[in-house]
C-alpha cells in the first residue's frame, strides 16, 4: 500500500507541535529553570561575553528558522523522527553544515549562557552537544545512509557535520 502524500499544512502543524515540545524545552524551559532569566556576573569576568551571547542568539535564530522551512518545504517532512523528510535537504544552511538545527540550538543555548553569565547553562550546552553528537552518529546518519544512499554519502563528503564552512566546489 503506497503512502499518501503529506499536505504542507499537516507538515507545518507537525513541525510547530514538535518545536513547541522539544526545542522549546531545550532552548527555553531548561535555561529558564537554571537562570530564571536573571543576569549573573559575566562569564570570565568579561562584559564582552554578553555581546557575544547576543550575537550567538541573533545568529542561531535565522539558522533554526531556515532549517524548519527547508525540512517542510524542500524535504516534505518534519523535524520529528516519526515524520522525517522524504527528500534529502542540501540547500540553504545545509550547504554550510549537515546539522544546522543542532548547531543553531547550541548557539542559542550557549548564547544564553554568555548573555546571562550562567555556567549552568553553559554546562547544559555541553550536555546537549554530547547528546546531539551521539544521536547524529548512532541514529540519524545511519538512517540517512539507508534512506538516501549515495546522495547522502556525497553530501557527507562535501559538507562538514558540525563546524560550518562556506560551500566548496560541487555539492549534491
Amino acid at each position: 500500500m503506497s503512502e499518501q502524500p503529506r499536505s504542507t499544512l499537516h507538515l507545518w502543524l507537525g513541525t510547530l507541535l514538535f518545536v513547541a515540545i522539544l526545542p522549546a524545552t531545550v532552548i527555553g524551559w531548561v535555561p529558564f529553570w537554571i537562570t530564571r532569566w536573571e543576569m549573573g556576573p559575566p562569564l570570565l569576568g568579561l562584559g564582552a561575553t554578553r555581546w557575544l551571547g547576543g550575537l550567538l542568539i541573533a545568529a542561531g535564530l535565522p539558522v533554526f528558522a531556515d532549517f524548519l522551512w527547508r525540512f517542510v518545504e524542500e524535504g516534505h517532512g518534519t523535524p520529528a523522527p516519526v515524520a522525517p523528510p522524504t527528500e534529502l535537504v542540501v540547500r540553504g544552511t545545509f550547504r554550510w553544515v549537515r546539522n544546522p538545527a543542532y548547531v543553531a540550538v547550541l548557539a542559542l543555548v550557549a548564547g544564553q549562557a554568555l548573555l546571562f553569565g550562567s555556567a549552568g547553562v553553559l554546562g547544559w550546552a555541553a550536555v546537549l552537544w554530547l547528546a546531539f553528537h551521539l544521536f547524529v552518529v548512532l541514529y540519524e546518519e545511519p538512517d540517512l545512509r539507508r534512506r538516501f544512499g549515495a546522495s547522502y554519502e556525497a553530501y557527507c563528503r562535501a559538507v562538514p557535520r558540525w563546524i560550518p564552512r562556506p560551500p566548496r566546489g560541487r555539492q549534491p
